[in-house]
Order: structure tokens, then sequence, then C-alpha cells
């Protein structure tokens, strides 16, 4: 029988891990040990332990994290608490260097900070000490295989019916839209759902930090911003994705979040006469404008500037708003092209959105009579 590094090293050649255990098998394992090790193979292929892996797994689980010896994760109802863990410090450094090692990317104390994908389906993020200082600090965003359509969210009430009809008649006029919302609202799924819309003669390219964006359509090309070296070199940020993008004969741009100077990039393509999304965190519509802000001033672009380049670029503002196990569309909103404001057009009240002060500009600037 094969010791089990070189059953680890045939997986990750390629070979499942089921078929690497049962081509093994020389009859002296019990079936309680074969499901065992497949475990710890599949567990390994990922860099984690069987008992980590197993939290992955889990249904409904969203999101795993490990702050030094504790162990929470989120099956859609907030965090719970797990009764696993690491048993010391050590093992939970070694566990944070093996995932990073399993995504491709270098974890030690010269590189104390990591973001990878591991496998096809898993997000990963870690912070070392002395960084962080209560032992590592481990994340991991499970991205579910399954996705949803807009009439998925409609069924789940994540997106209520009489609002649906405005999404699809944004998508098909070619409408630019801001997704806002705190972590975990639902922003992305909302985004997949409504590039899923995209007509199929249409490129997208989606430009991320990671990748995360799966949607439902046939031509969709992934780019994806590489940080540098250890010796500072080789980085390749998404200001470079995006500038990169207009040169591959894009239909449609989405910036999976806005978190710094590519804004302005963004802003400068889709007022060139591209189509796009994007997202950013932000508590409500009336925030969005000051995030903007504070981003656009990292390239030197004035609030005022901004301001006007934001409203001739997005005709909406999305937001997402999760409550408990709960995502919703909570706010359709209009920016403004003076006093840098987003106003409130659509504002979701139990299942119905009722119009706000914005209604009368959504109209305008949308060109929707419903």
């Amino acid at each position: 029988m094969t010791d089990f590094s070189a059953l680890s090293r045939r997986v990750a050649f390629g070979q499942n891990p089921a078929q690497a255990v049962l081509s093994d098998d020389d009859g002296s394992l019990g079936i309680d040990q074969k499901v065992y090790r497949w475990r710890q193979l599949q567990a390994a292929s990922y860099g984690m332990t069987p008992e980590l892996f197993d939290l992955t797994q889990l249904p409904g689980v969203t999101d795993v994290v490990i702050n030094g010896l504790e162990v929470w994760l989120d099956r859609g109802n907030g965090m719970e608490r797990s009764e696993w863990a690491p048993a010391n410090i050590r093992e939970c450094e070694e566990l944070a260097r093996k995932i990073a090692a399993a995504g491709g990317k270098r974890l030690d104390e010269a590189s104390p900070l990591v973001d990878a994908i591991v496998g096809t389906n898993m997000r990963f993020h870690a912070v070392l000490p002395p960084l962080a200082q209560n032992g590592p600090a481990i994340s991991l965003r499970i991205l579910r295989s399954s996705r949803f359509s807009l009439e998925d969210l409609e069924t789940h009430s994540t997106v209520s019916p009489d609002i649906g009809s405005l999404l699809r008649y944004l998508v098909d006029r070619g409408g630019n839209m801001l997704i806002s919302g705190a972590t975990g609202a639902g922003k992305t799924t909302l985004l997949d759902a409504l590039l899923s819309l995209v007509p199929e003669d249409e490129r997208i390219i989606c430009i991320e930090e990671v990748s995360e964006l799966a949607p439902t359509h046939p031509h969709v090309i992934h780019l994806q911003e590489r940080r540098p070296n250890v010796e500072g070199m080789g980085a390749v940020s998404l200001s470079d994705l995006v500038r990169a993008a207009l040169r591959m004969r894009p239909n449609w741009i989405v910036l999976g979040e806005c978190r710094g100077v590519e804004v302005v990039d963004v802003l400068s393509a889709l007022n060139t006469g591209h189509k796009g999304f994007a997202t950013i965190h932000a508590n409500n519509v009336h925030d969005v404008p000051a995030r903007l802000a504070a981003l656009g001033a990292k390239a030197g672009l004035g609030s005022e500037a901004l301001g006007l380049q934001t409203a001739a670029a997005f005709d909406v503002v999305l937001h997402m708003r999760r409550s408990g196990a709960q995502r919703e569309l909570a706010e359709v909103g209009v920016l403004s092209t003076h006093g840098g404001q987003c106003e409130p057009a659509l504002v979701r009240r139990g299942m119905e959105m009722v119009s706000d002060v914005g209604y009368d500009r959504l109209c305008e600037v949308t060109g929707w009579n419903p």
C-alpha cells in the first residue's frame, strides 16, 4: 500500500482522490479507513485538514474564518462558532501556509499577506503575525457552483417582482449600473444574474482582484490583478487591467469591486461609449458619492469632477442589503450631476418597491416608463 505523501502527489498531478484510494487498495483497508483516506486526500488538495475541509462543505456555508485558535462559519444566519479549531498557533500558521501553497501563493514572514483562489470554488485570504495580533487570521469564502438567474432572485424575494422588469430593461438598453452594499450582501450574486441577461453575441470582460464572477454567458473574459513579488516586481494593477480591457474589443467592462484609483479608469471607459457594471462597498445609496470621492481622491481627482463623471457614467445605483439570511435589493438610486448626491428613486417596503424623491430623474435618465 502506497504511503499518504505518494498518494498526495498523485492527486497533485491530477488523479481524482477517490481513484487514488481505490487504485491503491490492497485489501488491508476497511471501508471507514478508505473513506477517511479519501477525505484526507480531498482536503490535502486544498491544503486543509479533513476537519476544516468538512466545514467548508457544509450545506449553506458561505464563509469560514479562523482567528488564531477560534473558528467561525456563516451558514446564512450570521457567524456561529465551530467546535473544531487548530490545536495551537503553530498548527494554525502551518495550515495557512499549506492553503496558500495549494493556491499557488507564498505566505511567510517576507510575504505575510496573501489572496488566492484555492481549487475552483474557494477564495482565500490570510494575515500572519505580527500583523495579526491574535494569531493567523484566515478567511475562506466559498463560491458556490450553482448561480442564480434573475428569475431565481425574484423567486427568493431578493429582487421584488415589480423591479425585475426595470433591471431587464436596463440591460437590454445597455444601461450602466453600480451595485453597492456591505460584504456578503449579495452584490456578486446580483451582478452575476444581470450579466447573464447580456445578449450572447456581446463580449464581457470581468476585472477583479480575485476572480469570483461566473455569469451564465458564452463570451466572458476574466482578468485578475497580480500583486508584486517579494522583490516588489511584476505587479499588474486593476487600473492596468481596465486599460488593457479597452483594447480587447469589449461590449461590457465589469469591475468586480471599486477599491482604489482604478475607479477613475472605469469612469473614463464608461464615459467613452463602453457599457459596464461595477460594485462598491457602501451603507446605502446616499453614501455612494462620498465613498467614490474618497477613492477618486487617491487618484488626485476632485470631488466635483468625480461627481460629474460618475453621474454621466452610471444610469442607476442598485443597493443590496442583508438582514439575517435574507439578501434583498433595497434601493435604486440615481446620481445627481450637481451637489454630489445620490437620490433614492425606489425603496423597498416589504415585498414592493415604492417611489422616492429621485423617481422622476430615474425615468428621465433611463427612459423607463412602466
